[in-house]
């Protein structure tokens, strides 16, 4: 028994797992990949469709389906608000931060925020192409739409990028306020563009929920590997930047 807690123990602690951050980073990973690995079952053995259709047309006119409930303006509102959740803006929101990042001398950083948020996407791409889910067809989509399902691409690159961004900025803001409040605007924008896919009708809600899910654990994910490098210098820690580069002789 001594022969393997030793080595667990070491482990752990290599991990920084007996810290605060590192364990609920990886908690969070756990909980979330098992939230999305439950969902997807239940998705494919068709248990969400019930609840799915319920909750699709409850935000629509019952005298005509393809008008979603509230007035015009809130309607045009969650077209702006779902265009956030867009590869262009995630895009631009991408690259301004990476650009931030390297002004700041956290190049660090700034190549892990574009690891993750890349490798996020192929993630997404790759769910979606593993699945095939049909789009709903109960109401007429007040957007437009090219690809599967299952899981939702907005909810989940929303979830990517606001919340990995979010997470890796935190940690390079000596601010304990400023740092809560670029998690609580990650997590407010992560939210309004999966409701805003579900009120347009071109998700089912489980697909959002999905979405949601994978998103934040690979934003965990990230949040992990970020502490982990930060210990070893590879990343910078809130008020460093990278060492300059010795001029050449």
């Amino acid at each position: 028994m001594d022969t393997l807690i030793a080595p667990a123990t070491r482990l752990w602690v290599r991990l920084r797992l007996n810290e605060v951050g590192p364990l609920i980073s990886l908690a969070g990973f756990g909980f979330f990949a098992w939230g999305f690995m439950e969902l997807a079952d239940d998705v494919r053995e068709g248990d969400t469709h019930d609840l799915d259709s319920k909750l699709l047309l409850a935000l629509r006119n019952p005298t005509n389906l393809a008008d979603p409930l509230g007035p015009g303006w809130l309607e045009e509102a969650a077209r702006d608000i779902t265009g956030l959740g867009g590869y262009a803006i995630l895009a631009i929101i991408t690259w301004v931060t990476w650009a931030y990042l390297m002004m700041a001398g956290k190049r660090g950083a700034a190549l892990l925020v574009l690891v993750s948020i890349i490798g996020g996407t192929l993630l997404s791409n790759g769910l979606k192409l593993g699945f095939e889910r049909p789009r709903p067809d109960l109401v007429p989509h007040a957007a437009q739409v090219y690809t599967a399902s299952f899981p939702s691409g907005h909810a989940m690159l929303s979830a990517v990028t606001y919340l990995t961004l979010g997470a890796l900025l935190a940690r390079v803001e000596k601010s304990r306020r400023a740092r809560a409040f670029i998690m609580m605007l990650a997590v407010i924008i992560t939210l309004l563009v999966g409701a805003s896919r579900v009120y347009l009708g071109v998700h089912w809600p489980s697909d959002v929920l999905a979405g949601w899910s994978v998103g934040a654990a690979w934003a965990s994910l990230c949040w992990f590997v970020a502490l982990q490098l930060q210990r070893r210098g590879q990343v910078e820690k809130p008020g460093e930047t990278s060492s300059p580069e010795p001029e050449s002789s």
